[in-house]
């Protein structure tokens, strides 16, 4: 169940992969050598390399869970999901990003890809997977923005915006 703070977002009609993330919010990984089956399936539900790398939720699964969500709403995902980076390469550049684009970010060690939800001064709050090993909306400084990217829409959707949030909770500093 979603915070009070992001319930809003249970009402939004679209874009199609915000409302097929939301399906997924509070999945969680299994703490030591144990697996999510669910998380598990997604590498079989997207296929090819991603089944045949992705064999433990121990493994980092953000560009997993944006795979599985892209091919749920009819998108594309780029080569090599499974890095964070590959999703510099989706969809087409934001200019100022919007409800349901993909942000790439840079971390140590790699890089993390979710959905814009909405910002604040400091932060771009972000739904995605692999953010303290759940499906949740986490804030990301903006500062480590590589990348926003929009799905390449037929018709986008009219309530696809920018959206100003409070800050609330605390920045993540690592999603790995």
């Amino acid at each position: 169940m979603l915070p009070d703070r992001y319930a809003w977002l249970a009402r939004e009609p679209g874009p199609r992969m915000l409302v097929e993330a939301l399906k997924m919010y509070g999945t969680f990984e299994k703490p030591g050598s144990a697996n999510n089956p669910t998380i598990l399936a997604w590498a079989k539900e997207v296929g090819g390399e991603v089944e045949d790398v992705f064999l433990a939720d121990s493994i980092p699964w953000c560009g997993l869970f944006m795979a599985v969500v892209a091919k749920r709403a009819g998108e594309e995902p780029p080569a090599h999901p499974l890095w964070a980076l590959s999703w510099s390469a989706f969809g087409a550049k934001a200019g100022t990003p919007a409800l349901g684009d993909v942000l790439v970010f840079t971390r140590n060690g790699g890089g993390h890809v979710a959905l814009y939800v909405g910002d604040d001064h400091d932060a771009f709050h972000c739904l995605g997977g692999n953010q303290s090993d759940r499906v949740c909306v986490t804030r990301i400084a903006k500062s480590r923005l590589y990348t926003a990217r929009r799905p390449l829409y037929r018709v986008q959707p009219a309530n696809v915006r920018s959206i100003h949030l409070d800050t609330a909770g605390a920045l993540s500093l690592n999603e790995a």
